[in-house]
């Protein structure tokens, strides 16, 4: 089987999937499952498009960087064992963050690669994991092509008006500006939208990607206009352990008040708070949702309230609202999350179908609603293996 291999590195995991390239390239990956634990005990889960399922112990020695190129290189050979006639002929990676130049997805080599390593001032919880990965198949299959596919960009096609700070010039000539994040998300669920909404999809589209990490992006002609997401993965919307958007003012508090570093500054903004700080519970909306606890509730109250606040800033960047789609995790599984969420937008014209929020319909307006509301399923691997192959002009 000739495959495309995609690759999504973090830093104690690494998800994989192989989509088949003939007749032509699959929609879905013929196999697809991630290693847990690097670092620790990593444990290889995978299933394949007939439901049959594998785990697998991976041993390994040394440090991270080691045990993720040992970890790849078990990966490699579980793969060529459960599939003798496997071919990978390229492989595509998520890579977080492209700067201001990868406005496309882009074929790695080593100069690319240097550029990419000096963006990790930009992305340091993300990109250094995602380079590793790209260096590990760099070295363990030194003749595949490999491929950057950017969260970033898809929002290059925002204004410059909406990509800035109000700061000092020179910090913006440096490159201090609105990036925006979840791009393959945004991209795939776009290109799905015409046929589910029809003409709407060229006009006034709020897309809300909820999921551990949650951003929403707002769309003209299918296109980024405004994301919530700005300079890194955290400004913006409530996430699972992320405080979204926060008065800086409360970090220099802090930072004079409580001697806070940027190591605990980061941990705080990134793995502290969210639906775990706010509920002192879980990060999992799942858990909170089933929960009796006041506290569960208030942080499920505060994430839907962040959702409509920002929908009502995105429907102004975009000029309107002709729809608005959910995705993600949340965004596709929770339907109090999106009960509540519609029904403090009424005021922008929108409501829903109860019955088809429930059962999880692919739309969910009510027939008296002028905003075209939906849920649609995203598919970041998928959207990589189109963009790899693109790239590479099809092998």
């Amino acid at each position: 089987m000739r495959a495309v291999l995609v690759l999504n590195a973090g830093s104690s995991s690494l998800k994989f999937a192989l989509f088949a390239l003939e007749p032509q390239l699959a929609d879905h990956p013929a196999l697809w499952g991630q290693i847990e634990g690097i670092g620790a005990t990593p444990e290889l889960s995978a299933r394949t498009a007939g439901g049959e399922r594998f785990s697998d112990e991976i041993q390994v020695s040394g440090g991270q960087t080691e045990q993720h190129r040992q970890s790849l290189n078990h990966l490699l050979d579980w793969l060529s064992a459960h599939n003798p006639n496997l071919d990978i002929v390229a492989a595509g990676h998520r890579v977080v963050h492209g700067g201001e130049r990868y406005s496309a997805p882009v074929r790695l080599d080593e100069a690319v690669i240097a550029e990419l390593d000096r963006l990790v001032p930009l992305a340091p919880l993300h990109q250094p994991h995602n380079l590793r990965a790209v260096r590990a198949v760099a070295s363990l299959m030194p003749e595949v092509p490999q491929v950057a596919c950017f969260d970033t960009a898809f929002h290059r096609s925002q204004s410059p008006l909406a990509q800035a700070f109000a700061l000092p010039r020179a910090l913006s000539a440096e490159g201090i500006k609105r990036y925006g994040f979840h791009g393959l998300s945004y991209d795939f669920v776009a290109r799905q939208l015409p046929t589910i909404i029809g003409e709407r999809a060229k006009g006034a589209v709020v897309i809300a990607h909820l999921g551990n990490g949650a951003s929403m992006c707002a769309l003209r002609d299918g296109k980024s206009v405004a994301s919530t997401m700005g300079f890194t993965a955290v400004e913006g919307l409530m996430m699972g352990t992320r405080t979204g958007s926060l008065d800086p003012g409360v970090l220099l508090y802090l930072m004079e008040q409580k001697g806070m570093d940027a190591a605990s500054l980061t941990r705080l903004l990134y793995k502290e708070s969210g639906l775990l700080g706010v509920s002192g519970i879980s990060q999992d909306m799942r858990t909170l949702l089933g929960s009796d606890a006041p506290e569960a509730a208030e942080a499920v109250a505060l994430f839907c309230y962040r959702i409509a606040r920002e929908l009502g800033s995105l429907a102004a960047a975009a000029g309107g609202l002709d729809a608005l789609v959910f995705t993600g995790g949340i965004g596709e599984h929770a339907a109090p999350v999106r009960a509540k969420v519609a029904a403090m937008s009424a005021w922008l014209g929108l409501s829903i179908d109860q019955t088809a929020n429930a059962e999880g319909r692919v739309r969910i307006d009510s027939t008296g609603s002028r905003v075209a509301v939906a849920v649609v399923p995203t598919n970041e691997e998928a959207m990589i293996a189109r963009y790899t192959m693109e790239a590479l002009d099809g092998c």
